[in-house]
Formats: C-alpha cells, sequence, structure tokens
C-alpha cells in the first residue's frame, strides 16, 4: 500500500469455491447487463487493459489508483473492477508519470482492469445511485416500476427521504451512514421536500435537479457557482463525498458478478476525504 492510504476490504465468494471465466465472456455480460453501448461518456468502459485469459479472482475498488493496482497483484487476482479507470477524454495520452507507473504494473502482472463509469452510476439495481438510496435510506419514485430520472442520461434519480423532517435530519443520517460529515448549503431547519440526487462530481446538475422538482439534491462534491445556484433557488444542497457516496455500485456489481460466475470477489476500500 502507498504510504498514506488506508483501505478495508470485504469479500463475496459463493459457496463452491472459485471457479473461472474468460475476460472475454466477463466483458461481454457486463457490457449487455450494464447498457454500455447507450451512454455517452468521457472514458471506455469496459475492459480497458487485457490480462489473463482466465478470470477466478477480482479485486474490487472505486478507483484504479496505483494502491488499487498493488492490492490486486498483493493478492494475487486476475482482474481489477473499478468504476473510475483510465482513458478519460482530454487528458495527457503520453505513458509518463504515474501513468506508467500504473500501466507497468497491471502489464507487467497480467492484470486485466474492468471498468464502468456512467453504466455503473445509473443501472437500476447494481447502480451507484441506487446503491446510495439504500444505504441512505431514500425512496425512489417509481413509474411503472422503473426509478423516475433526469438530466444527462438520466443520471439523476428522483424521490423523498422517508422519516426525516428536515434537511438537517437527512445531514445528519449521510453523516452516521457514510462515515463522513455532509457540507450543508441551506437551513438545516427546512422541510426536506422532494430529493434529487447524482453521486459523484455531479454538481453541475444541480439546475437539471431543480428543473425536476428538487428542493433538495445529494451529490458528492461542490463547487464555487454551485453555491450561489443553491442559495438563489433556496435549493438545498449536500455535498456528501464523491469516494464516499460511490464506493458501494462496485460491490453491488461485484456480488453480481461472484453470484454469476461462481468466482471470488474482493473489495477494497482505499479512504479518500473527497
Amino acid at each position: 500500500m502507498i504510504a498514506g492510504e488506508r483501505a478495508s476490504a470485504q469479500t463475496h465468494a459463493p459457496a463452491g469455491g472459485a471457479g473461472g471465466v474468460s475476460a472475454e465472456e466477463l466483458a461481454s455480460w457486463l457490457a449487455a447487463e450494464l447498457q454500455v453501448a447507450r451512454f455517452r461518456d468521457y472514458c471506455p468502459n469496459g475492459l480497458q487493459v487485457e490480462g489473463r485469459p482466465v478470470v477466478r479472482h477480482i479485486i474490487a475498488a472505486v478507483t484504479a489508483s496505483e494502491a488499487a493496482i498493488r492490492h490486486a497483484i498483493d493478492a494475487g487476482a486476475d482482474g481489477l473492477l473499478v468504476h473510475h479507470g483510465w482513458f478519460w477524454k482530454n487528458e495527457d495520452p503520453r505513458v509518463r508519470g504515474t501513468r506508467r507507473t500504473r500501466l507497468s504494473l497491471v502489464l507487467g502482472h497480467d492484470l486485466n482492469l474492468f471498468a464502468y463509469h456512467l453504466p455503473l452510476d445509473a443501472h437500476p439495481r447494481w447502480g451507484n445511485n441506487a446503491q446510495l438510496a439504500e444505504v441512505l435510506g431514500l425512496a425512489p419514485h417509481l413509474v411503472e416500476g422503473v426509478p423516475q430520472t433526469a438530466g444527462h442520461d438520466g443520471l439523476i434519480w428522483l424521490g423523498q427521504a422517508p422519516g426525516l423532517a428536515t434537511v438537517g435530519d437527512l445531514a445528519a443520517r449521510i453523516a452516521q451512514r457514510l462515515r463522513r460529515e455532509p457540507m450543508l448549503i441551506g437551513d438545516p431547519s427546512r422541510p426536506v421536500g422532494r430529493v434529487a440526487w447524482c453521486t459523484g462530481a455531479a454538481q453541475g446538475m444541480l439546475q437539471d435537479a431543480i428543473d425536476a422538482g428538487a428542493q433538495t439534491y445529494i451529490t458528492g462534491e461542490i463547487s464555487e457557482p454551485t453555491v450561489h445556484l443553491a442559495r438563489e433557488t433556496t435549493t438545498a444542497f449536500l455535498a456528501a463525498g464523491h469516494h464516499a457516496t460511490e464506493r458501494y455500485g462496485v460491490q453491488a456489481l461485484g456480488r453480481a458478478i461472484a453470484d454469476r460466475f461462481g468466482i471470488r470477489v474482493d473489495f477494497i476500500d482505499i479512504d479518500n476525504p473527497i
């Protein structure tokens, strides 16, 4: 592990021991289940780096950082499954510095790197928004059994916070369940009202949430213009942490993979204060 980083681990291994699945079969199944083709994303989704042909053990993490890669290597895993992968649009494509280090570790140890960004945010069962709702006790609005959404690619979820009277109550629940104190913009004594949420760095989608009728909006990060928009529209805004709101989808996806293919999946939670 890199100095200064803390990690915790959870394992999901079905009864009967670890079997095996080809990397290509796993990638094809994930592409279909997550409906990868329908998203206009900022990075490629799927098998980003090809490793050994058969996968029996996966390390799951939020981000394909050096620390996560080294965990996978130390565990003798065949693959790394993440939400935040590599090869983002508009970033420097040269293989230098940290990119060289990460890539050389993955290639040198024959690891498969599977990464799913927006498809994992949006999935109705395993996605970050669905899992955050479960963790926080939010109740999505359903239309014919499908969660009501708004914004780009339907990434914003809409619903209520049953049993919580005020925005302050919601902030307290977030702090307790995500183990991170959220930043609240707005009056903590005001009613929660209609809630919208989108995990990660979705502060730029606040106006879409407002247009969809939200009185309270939960996401991971906050930026300077967000504060003014929230205040001027009297919308309660809760920045609950990028990592803190997105650690659950990859765990749910890992469990689904383990159940479907009978392989071992370990989740590594590498602490990140953002």
